[in-house]
């Protein structure tokens, strides 16, 4: 049988359960990563961090990516359970590993299991370190494999428990006394995943109360179609803060790398909005100055609050690939996406929704603030902003005519605001007169097409996106 053509993504590879997700090609990934390293100048002797989530299998696979790494003779740190993304990315710099390999697909569906790697710095490799991995990725006969328990043996693969130096770097990035002592009522979100148990253990033992719901694991993710924190994953979520009068509610995906906020009324706060309050939390309440990053599929607000507060602002590509780079590049402050997935100064380029989720409480104990008051304050300086997006399957033998047709369109008007330019840096991002935007764009990791909005007018949300639509030329 031909071996399959594994291709890497926005953020590593990605695939279907027992269809092309195998252990064959999760350990020929692990060949092409080794190979790679062993190329890499610094990267000898070194070892690699190996963890997982909770998906169907995630464990196994990992063991699977951790034999392969020890037949290379390369040291493996295998995390002792399912452990946050941001947590392992950690692990590789208090470690002083090479990098890292995480078995994950994150917010994808049930049926779907991933392959992240990792550098030096616990971030994304950029494009151009994963074209190299992906080139080097080998066929079955050629992956090396050494059994488990005799890389064990051999010292080769050391079990560890990475929660503890983790747990210590936070106290150097918040103080979380001052919320413990605050009396919140909080709903944590697991869905399931990778969050659970990590609030509760962070804030559990003071006047705050914590209440997790999806907490322990279960891989067809129940009461969501998949762990990704929009609406209406966050149903449940939200229907919990309204019927206990939670203060706030924070939603981690899968893997916890990303957040959902919900606010004290039980409404969801988007991923824009998040972004914008985390930046405003950091400048005014912290006073931290440094620059922006963020992609082109997030907000503009952004832009606005770098020049009030006289910050600059990076744009990247959609994906970590980008913003972990730069954000090293130009030591930023903060850098995130769309997908509410952010990264803080002081800490690995790497998005944390732990750690976003504590700054979002230290936000309203520092303040004495609802969320809800937050968001007025944020809107009373840069003006209020609203976002939506739309996610379509699409036939993948029709992305070139797509293409093609968004590009000839050349539309005056998207909702009937005036069209002030065409961004194809990644994806096709239309400039709208108020300062908004449309953008169409391929997903990097699934067979969808995903359209974004964000205006400053509330009433054409929906004609914007309507219009996007039509721009596709999508039969129904």
């Amino acid at each position: 049988m031909q071996d399959t053509i594994i291709r890497f993504g926005t953020d590593g590879w990605r695939g279907t359960i027992a269809e092309d997700y195998t252990f064959t090609n999760v350990r020929r990934c692990a060949q092409g990563f080794a190979n790679y390293l062993l190329e890499q100048q610094g990267a000898s002797g070194r070892s690699i961090v190996v963890g997982y989530d909770k998906r169907f299998g995630s464990e196994r696979f990992a063991a699977a990516a951790a034999e392969v790494l020890a037949a290379n003779n390369i040291p493996v740190l295998l995390t002792e359970g399912a452990t946050p993304t941001p947590v392992i990315s950690y692990a590789v710099v208090a470690n002083g590993a090479a990098g890292a390999i995480n078995i994950t697909a994150s917010h994808n569906p049930g049926s779907d299991n991933g392959f992240k790697v990792r550098n030096q710095y616990g971030g994304a490799i950029d494009p151009a370190g994963l074209k190299q991995i992906e080139a080097r990725i080998p066929p079955s006969e050629a992956v090396k494999r050494l059994d488990l328990e005799e890389a064990q043996r051999r010292g080769l693969v050391r079990l560890f428990d990475p929660a503890p130096a983790y747990l210590e770097h936070l106290k150097d990035l918040i103080d979380v006394e001052p919320i413990k002592r605050a009396g919140l009522t909080v709903v944590v979100d697991a869905m399931w995943g990778n969050g659970a148990g990590w609030f509760p253990r962070l804030l559990g033992d003071g006047a705050t109360r914590i209440i997790e719901i999806h907490n322990h694991r279960n891989p067809i993710f129940p009461e969501m179609t998949r762990p990704e924190p929009i609406p209406p994953n966050v149903n449940a979520a939200l229907a919990k803060v309204r019927e206990v009068g939670a203060d706030i509610a924070i939603i981690t995906d899968g893997d916890a790398d990303r957040i959902g906020v919900g606010d004290e009324n039980g409404g969801f706060i988007d991923q824009l909005r998040v972004y914008a309050l985390l930046v405003l939390y950091l400048l005014e309440v912290r006073g931290e100055r440094g620059p922006i990053v963020k992609t082109l599929s997030t907000t503009s607000m952004l832009n606005k609050l770098g020049q009030l507060y006289h910050v600059p602002v990076y744009e990247t590509g959609v994906g970590f690939k980008y913003v972990a780079p730069k954000m090293l590049e130009t030591n930023a402050m903060i850098g995130g996406e769309e997908s509410g997935g952010y990264a803080f100064r002081h800490h690995v380029p790497e998005r944390d929704g732990i750690l976003a989720g504590l700054f979002m409480l230290d936000f309203l104990v520092r303040t004495g603030r609802k969320p809800t008051e937050l968001i007025a304050d944020l809107f009373s300086k840069v003006g209020a902003h609203y976002y939506e997006r739309v996610d379509l399957h699409f036939p993948m033998e029709q992305r070139e005519a797509i293409q093609q047709r968004i590009l000839t369109a050349n539309p005056e008007r998207i909702g009937g605001l005036r069209v002030t330019g065409l961004n194809t840096t990644d994806g096709y991002k239309f400039g709208l007169e108020d300062g908004g935007w449309l953008l169409i764009r391929f997903s990097g990791t699934e067979p969808i097409l995903r359209v974004y909005t964000e205006t400053t007018h509330q009433d054409l949300v929906q004609p914007i996106l309507d219009d996007g639509v039509k721009l596709l030329g999508l039969s129904d």
